[in-house]
Formats: structure tokens, C-alpha cells, sequence
């Protein structure tokens, strides 16, 4: 079963990027409609990639929203250029999602000697507000752990998992090959298991790997 499951992913997945890659020729040959499609397609993609990328850093607030509306610019003006570039667009969507998330975060830490005070986001919960305080201190803690990893593995944990691309989607994405991406994976997933062990407060809270 889950195999199958795995296969079923694993389909949709390629059905998806082959979508964006039609898409994408059609939007750089000018075609507006295409354009739409493919910011439509993007966008999930691009959004649980800045999120998994960007917290709050250093007192500054980095809205992951704000650094997509900065990589669908960016993809909007690379477009003309898709056709001589004659490579696939996926990859070169994260490539550009990379730079942008690397600038917000020097913006971010360069405007932490001018703090400002953070306005809570608004949203409905069943939770009770203790419940909701020590899952965000347990994301914030996991955030930093994950922000140890080297950068190369961190960003494959982040298109693997969070993203969900294959590992031949992301081997394309970082320029690698779908076997070293799976030993990427693998080491910084060791990392984090001993890097959450040996924070008790996390295995306390049943994170235990």
C-alpha cells in the first residue's frame, strides 16, 4: 500500500512539473494565459518553500509571502530569456527562490539593530493558548536546529520534505544527481536526529526520532 501510495506521489508530482515545463515555454513565447497558469502552478511550491526557509529573524519580521511576491517578479522577468537558457524551468525557479530567501535573510539580520514589535498574526484554533505558545516555541526550536545544517542540506530536507519535489526534481533543482541527493538526505537527517536528541527539551516534548 504504501507503495503504491509512493507511485501515486511520485506521478503527480512528474504530471505537475511537466505541466510547469509546458507552461513555461508557452509564458516565454509571450503567451499571457501560460503566464498565469504557471504563477497559479508555482505558487504552492514557492510558498511552502519560503516558509520553510524564513522565520523570524533576529527581531525582524520576514513575511515568506512578501519574498514570493519577490520570486514571482523574478520568474516574470527571466521568462523572455527561458529559450536560450535550454534548461529545465523548475530548477531555475529555485535557483532564483534561493537568491531571494538569501537576501531577505541579510535584510533581515542587517535591520536587527532596529527592532520592531511584532504584530500577532490573527487565527482560529481549538487549541488553548498554553498549547499554542509551546508549539510555536517547539517550531522555533526545530527552526534553529534545521538552521545548523549545512546549507546544502538543509536545502534539500526543505524541497524533499516540505516542498515534496522527488529526488529527481530536486537533484535538478541543486545540480546533483538523484543518488546524491538521497545521501544528502540521509546524512542531514542523522544530523538531526542527534542534533534533537541532544536537545532534551524537544525529546521531552515527544521528538524523539
Amino acid at each position: 500500500m504504501i507503495t503504491v501510495l509512493r507511485q501515486e506521489s511520485a506521478s503527480s508530482s512528474s504530471t505537475v512539473e511537466r505541466q510547469i515545463e509546458a507552461e513555461a515555454r508557452a509564458a516565454s513565447a509571450g503567451d499571457a494565459g501560460a503566464t498565469t497558469r504557471l504563477l497559479a502552478l508555482l505558487q504552492p511550491l514557492v510558498i511552502r518553500y519560503c516558509r520553510a526557509r524564513i522565520n523570524r529573524i533576529n527581531g525582524a519580521l520576514v513575511l515568506p509571502e512578501d519574498v514570493a511576491q519577490e520570486i514571482y517578479l523574478g520568474i516574470l522577468r527571466a521568462l523572455p530569456t527561458l529559450c536560450e537558457r535550454r534548461m529545465p524551468f523548475l530548477p531555475f525557479v529555485y535557483g532564483i527562490a534561493s537568491h531571494k530567501v538569501c537576501d531577505a535573510v541579510r535584510a533581515g539580520a542587517r535591520n536587527r539593530a532596529d527592532p520592531v514589535a511584532d504584530t500577532p498574526d490573527v487565527s482560529i484554533s481549538d487549541q488553548e493558548p498554553e498549547q499554542l505558545a509551546l508549539n510555536a516555541e517547539l517550531s522555533t526550536r526545530l527552526g534553529k536546529l534545521l538552521d545548523e545544517l549545512p546549507a546544502r542540506q538543509k536545502e534539500v530536507l526543505v524541497l524533499r520534505i516540505v516542498v515534496g519535489l522527488s529526488a529527481a526534481e530536486t537533484a535538478r533543482a541543486v545540480g546533483s544527481t538523484s543518488g546524491g541527493v538521497r545521501v544528502t538526505q540521509h546524512r542531514a537527517l542523522t544530523k538531526l536526529r542527534s542534533m534533537v536528541r541532544a536537545d532534551q527539551g524537544l525529546l521531552a516534548e515527544g521528538f524523539a526520532w
